[in-house]
């Protein structure tokens, strides 16, 4: 190091001034490209960390067994509860916590609700009781109503501004019931309360595109109006891709579209309800709310909410646009032809019936 070096054009210099200066100049790169690797994981983290605490209402059932695994899988949770009455929600949460997933998973029964429920930014509601062959959905009013009005005073408590996703039948008279809960104890706000209709669209979508042979992911077909019977109205005439029925054709898929849960229910021979293709859908529509509150653009699925775009109505299903406060648009069902007009003008008066009959019922049980 005592020696001198000489580079052509240049005076000499002691290696050990050239040296320091090597030194300097890789002590230099190296901190900027630990700052830059910095930077890039820290926005790495800040993405990871913007997941979501979500619960499973019901989370020991026919629907929310599979409803809280499909949720357990989703990326954007990062802590799931599950709660249930039935003695073995810890059993089920023990049993999901085993899947090599970011999402911290826990389990609750019994009092625990408000443990289960604090802190969540979504809430999934499957909690009730199953059809049978012969009920219809208003068969289930009775239970469902109190057991959607405990869980949902709940989360008034626990989670005020938790997105609450209602899928507990009939659902045309709980969320009107989970609504008026909510104002009873001043914390409504109807831009975060939903009911889950995607089974409808499901449904459209499966057998719109078995019938013309599509690609039923990439088949769409609106569904509107409730979750009950002939209150589903699909518009056929705005399926994409477009496509043409004959009269018969119509008919038929819209009834099954309509009816498509008795054909499980039939099916099951009193085993059970759609309660696969019911989490699934559950777990879709969850998904796409965490997409929007996430803040990803142009989330639009149809969901049961609160509106005046409907003379006469209430609670409609419509096309919704999902945001960072939960609603963010609500738009028109749009153009329909005259067949499907008359299917939403016959149906109207049941659907502004079954959700007075939960208001009234919420009235009556404060």
């Amino acid at each position: 190091l005592a020696q001198d070096v000489f580079w052509p054009g240049r005076t000499r210099a002691p290696i050990c001034f050239v040296a320091l200066r090597l030194v300097v100049m890789l002590s230099s790169l190296r901190a900027a490209t630990s700052c830059a690797s910095r930077s890039i994981s820290r926005a790495a983290t800040l993405q990871q960390e913007r997941g979501f605490k979500c619960s499973v209402l019901g989370a020991a059932g026919g629907i929310g067994q599979p409803l809280s695994l499909l949720l357990k899988l989703n990326p954007r949770v990062t802590a799931l509860t599950c709660f249930d009455v039935a003695p073995i929600t810890p059993g089920v949460a023990a049993d999901l916590s085993h899947i090599a997933t970011g999402a911290k998973t826990e389990g609750f029964t019994g009092d625990d609700l408000k443990k289960a429920l604090d802190g969540c930014d979504v809430v999934v509601i499957p909690a009730g009781v199953p059809r049978k062959p012969g009920m219809t959905r208003d068969d289930l009013f009775n239970i469902n109503a109190g057991i959607v009005k405990n869980l949902v005073a709940g989360c008034a408590e626990a989670c005020p501004k938790a997105c609450i996703l209602v899928i507990s039948n009939p659902v045309n008279s709980t969320v009107p019931i989970a609504a008026e809960v909510l104002k009873h104890r001043g914390v409504y706000n109807p831009k975060k309360l939903f009911g889950v209709t995607t089974l409808d669209v499901c449904r459209a979508r499966t057998f719109v595109a078995e019938a013309k042979g599509f690609d039923p992911l990439k088949t769409k077909v609106p569904v509107i109006g409730g979750h009950a019977g002939t209150t589903i109205v699909p518009l056929l005439s705005q399926a994409e891709p477009a496509a043409t029925f004959s009269d018969e054709e119509r008919d038929a898929l819209t009834h099954r579209i309509m009816f498509g849960g008795d054909e499980v229910v039939k099916a099951k021979a009193g085993g059970g309800s759609a309660t696969l293709s019911m989490a699934y859908t559950g777990a879709e529509f969850a998904d796409r709310v965490m997409a929007g509150l996430a803040g990803e653009a142009g989330v639009t699925e149809c969901t049961f909410v609160e509106t005046d775009k409907v003379a006469g109505a209430t609670f409609f299903s419509l096309p919704v646009t999902l945001g960072k406060e939960g609603v963010e648009t609500i738009h028109d069902y749009g153009t329909v032809n005259a067949h499907e007009k008359k299917l939403i003008e016959d149906m109207m008066p049941d659907l502004i019936a079954q959700a007075k009959k939960g208001v009234e019922w919420a009235a009556a049980n404060k």
